[in-house]
């Protein structure tokens, strides 16, 4: 898989394909998330990126990644809100 907005192939951590798994987050909901969703970085290689998913009723997806020579998602969420 790669993203192109970020120019990097994707690696999915075994920890977030359980979560996705576990909350019926498919890989192509990933991608669409990591192309297009609202991104917020917690510093220059970490970052969150979340998007109101349509489709799904548990508020907004967001998977954690951290840009390396790949874009690397540690984990991904449901019902998640962001901190002020």
């Amino acid at each position: 898989m790669h993203c192109h907005r970020f120019e990097r192939d994707v690696h999915i951590t075994r920890h977030a394909r359980e979560r996705m798994a576990e909350r019926r987050i498919a890989e192509s909901e990933l991608i669409n998330l990591l192309e297009t969703g609202i991104t917020r970085y917690k510093d220059d290689v970490r970052l969150w990126i979340a998007k109101e998913v349509p489709s799904r009723k548990d508020n907004l997806v967001c998977a954690a990644v951290i840009l390396e020579d790949k874009l690397v998602v540690k984990t991904v969420m449901h019902h998640f809100q962001w901190e002020d």
